[in-house]
């Protein structure tokens, strides 16, 4: 089967991390990058095996040889990068979040749409093996209705008002950069919010350092998320639903351990007074293959192959509902960023 030939477009660490998932997908090639100088697009293709290395994003976007290409460079960016790979008639996969607003999502939707062109956000965390079994437990009814839904990203930077973390011009703070997986999270087991209440608190630059979403949908289900870059948090995640929970070890992002709890047979004591349920648990060991970054090319593939123009796993509608509720939390604080 002939691989599927990418274009990498940004030297920058998550695009050495996609980079070196690519290298454990068998039927994909790194064919090409994409720099603002040529001399970091000759150092990524020499590391990478990348034969054409350009000088500018504009010649990675007209490389004839490029299937799809993969925008790792920094939010404000997205928007821009995505619509110049479309334009060129390739497919593309964004990095997370998908864009800087709805707006700007919806405009790249209608793009690459309107073109016939494959494009994703690239929500790694979704297609990882382990979560892959959440969802089936899911489906197959394994603890019910889901009622509700609780996760956390978070981790403690050391403050740099020039850093893409707090640097307002870079849409820095924890919601864009750490929020999007939990609210990407409960997007995929419950769907679009009806209800958002949220707070922050604002760093020395305006963003967020921290941040705490609860969402709330038809029928009382909810979920409490929070993320942050200036507070260390265990980073955790749990489903809890009408017959049990599933439980997603730490660190959930990038999960290899999973627990199913379900309602312990009839009869059976707890042995803690304040225990009110006694479960019966299974735990799945799933550990990943490559980086983790692997999986989501390989979804690309699997779409680009088939002909299919989105992924089902990651939708379009989807990253563009998740947008307008990052938009709606951020109005919220009144926050917005000076690149919009």
């Amino acid at each position: 089967m002939q691989k599927v030939r990418w274009g990498i477009l940004s030297t920058g660490y998550i695009a050495n991390l996609f980079a070196e998932g690519l290298t454990a997908v068998e039927d994909a090639e790194i064919k090409a990058v994409g720099s603002r100088n040529q001399s970091t697009a000759e150092a990524f293709g020499a590391r990478w095996g990348a034969p054409n290395r350009h000088g500018s994003y504009q010649a990675l976007a007209q490389d004839p040889e490029v299937d799809v290409i993969y925008i790792g460079t920094p939010h404000p960016f997205h928007f821009e990068h995505t619509l110049l790979c479309l334009e060129a008639g390739k497919h593309v996969l964004v990095e997370k979040p998908f864009a800087m607003n709805a707006r700007q999502a919806r405009q790249m939707i209608e793009v690459a749409r309107a073109k016939g062109l494959f494009l994703m956000e690239a929500m790694w965390t979704r297609f990882l093996p382990a979560m892959v079994q959440v969802r089936e437990w899911l489906a197959s009814g394994a603890i019910g209705e889901v009622e509700l839904v609780r996760a956390n990203l978070s981790f403690m930077a050391e403050f740099d008002p020039r850093s893409r973390l707090f640097a307002p011009e870079l849409a820095g703070g924890a919601l864009l950069d750490v929020g999007i997986y939990p609210i990407s999270f409960a997007s995929m087991i419950l769907g679009t919010p009806k209800m958002i209440s949220s707070t922050a608190c604002l760093g020395q630059t305006g963003t967020d350092d921290r941040s705490a979403y609860m969402l709330g949908y038809e029928g009382g289900k909810t979920a409490l998320l929070s993320s942050a870059v200036r507070l260390s948090v265990p980073v955790q995640a749990e489903i809890i639903g009408t017959e049990g929970y599933i439980k997603i070890h730490e660190p959930w992002i990038n999960p290899r351990v999973v627990t199913l709890a379900t309602p312990a047979a009839p009869g059976v004591q707890s042995r803690l007074i304040f225990e009110g349920n006694v479960f019966d648990t299974r735990t799945v060991h799933l550990p990943t293959q490559g980086n983790g970054y692997n999986y989501e090319a390989i979804e690309v593939g699997e779409c680009l192959r088939a002909g299919q123009r989105e992924s089902q796993t990651m939708p379009l509608d989807e990253s563009l509902a998740i947008m307008e509720t990052l938009d709606a939390i951020r109005a919220q604080w009144g926050l917005t960023y000076p690149v919009e």
